[in-house]
């Protein structure tokens, strides 16, 4: 039997923030046929992450990228 879908959506939205990032990087790879830039997108995810954990690059909010990104 099927799962309504907004039984679905509410199970997924009561998720824990790492789970629901793991669905959705399911779901985007399903329209991404492109299997080649798929990988490109994670290999400079990852790349970016390693910076950040380095202590290399430090992160900063949304908001905050677009304002400097406004200001330049």
């Amino acid at each position: 039997m099927t799962t309504p879908l907004h039984e679905l959506e509410a199970e997924v939205l009561s998720l824990a923030a790492p789970d629901r990032a793991r669905i959705l990087e399911r779901l985007i790879e399903s329209f991404d046929r492109d299997t080649k830039v798929g990988d490109a997108w994670l290999d400079e995810a990852l790349r970016r992450e390693e910076e950040v954990v380095s202590g290399k690059l430090a992160m900063v909010s949304g908001r905050e990228a677009v304002l400097e990104f406004v200001r330049s």
